[in-house]
């Protein structure tokens, strides 16, 4: 286990997928992921199987180290060993926070961008955000320092509209 002050970050365990699979289905949530389809047991569990057989992704559930809670979900996913990065994924899902007010965004996150540039060696992490997905941009620009990469024009569809993407990214070098 990888730990803060606060909280932890582990590997997701079976007794975590029916708690990740009701974040993950929150409507104010979906609608930020790329997977946006309503997700039932069957889709959580062959994403966990592939998710325990990857070299190429680690994903943590964020607990709470007073109680073992687990509050959320974080990772590094698709990592290219050859240019050394890795997609950001993060929510806080307790309470429906997404992005929480208490601390444990804050925390986890640098929990796991200290995990990929020191333990794993990454060189870049980056993730795709929704142009409506405010809370993470403002989040990980004004707290992280990361950078707009590039936007990917119409890029999603939600409620009858296109919308553009942005490929925001963090360099070790920055960090």
């Amino acid at each position: 286990m990888i730990t803060g002050n606060k909280i932890g970050l582990r590997a997701i365990e079976t007794k975590d997928l029916e708690n990740l699979k009701n974040w993950r289905n929150l409507e104010n949530f979906r609608k930020n992921f790329r997977e946006h389809r309503e997700l039932n047991s069957i889709n959580q569990e062959t994403w966990f199987n592939k998710l325990n057989n990857s070299t190429n992704d680690y994903m943590f559930g964020i607990i709470t180290l007073e109680d073992n809670q687990l509050i959320g979900a974080c990772g590094l996913l698709y990592v290219n060993w050859i240019i050394r990065s890795a997609d950001f994924s993060f929510y806080i899902g307790i309470n429906e926070h997404y992005i929480d007010d208490l601390g444990f965004a804050y925390e986890a996150t640098n929990l796991l961008l200290n995990y990929g540039f020191n333990d794993l060696n990454l060189n870049k992490i980056w993730m795709e955000l929704y142009e409506f997905d405010h809370k993470k941009i403002n989040f990980f620009k004004e707290n992280f320092n990361f950078k707009t990469d590039g936007i990917l024009r119409q890029n999603c569809f939600y409620k009858g509209k296109y919308w553009d993407s942005q490929i925001i990214s963090l360099l070790k070098s920055d960090h």
